[in-house]
């Protein structure tokens, strides 16, 4: 499968390839931000392109994430999304759009400061592999989704049982590295 960006649909969202996992309901819109996602980031895609990402309030509890190319600001992607924290995760949730199947993507994120480097915005995709082996323990409930990725899921589980399999340590490899933004400006 080739190459997609579900970062530019919660967070610049994600460069990744495989197929999407995406659930039937968001995340409720009624936890803060922490402070530090919002303002400006930078990061490159998958061809090297350097790629802006202006994350803003768009609300109470709803937040505005802006991403365009640096060589081409004319050319934005919008896309409103949530946050959460269950256990020691932050969580977002955006909507997607219909081409890529219609309801919401989550996504996991954390901010890692090295030596006296800029803090970075780390983003995190969930495996689909490991999603499948989920639902064949029947720790989750999804059903299979066609979009012009290829075949993913939609989870259809309440959200509380999403959040118990996905704060059990014994699950940490659910989550897989997408994107690595760099604190742009000051």
């Amino acid at each position: 499968m080739k190459a997609w960006r579900v970062a530019l649909i919660a967070l610049s969202f994600l460069l990744l390839s495989g197929c999407l996992v995406t659930f039937k309901d968001p995340l409720p819109a009624r936890e803060s931000a922490p402070d530090a996602l919002l303002g400006h980031w930078s990061s490159k895609n998958a061809w090297g392109e350097p790629l802006n990402l202006q994350i803003t309030r768009a609300g109470e509890h709803r937040y505005r994430a802006v991403s365009y190319p640096k060589a081409k600001p004319g050319q934005r992607d919008e896309y409103l999304f949530s946050v959460s924290r269950h256990g020691n995760r932050w969580y977002l949730s955006a909507p997607l759009p219909d081409k890529l199947g219609g309801h919401f993507i989550l996504a996991g994120f954390d901010f890692e400061t090295e030596g006296d480097k800029k803090p970075e915005l780390v983003v995190y995709n969930l495996d689909l592999e490991q999603i499948h082996q989920a639902i064949g323990q029947q720790l989750l409930h999804a059903s299979t989704v066609d979009s012009v990725e290829g075949a993913g899921v939609l989870v259809d589980s309440p959200m509380d049982q999403v959040f118990a399999y996905l704060d059990d340590p014994a699950n940490a490899d659910v989550f897989v590295e997408a994107v690595r933004y760099q604190r742009a400006g000051k």
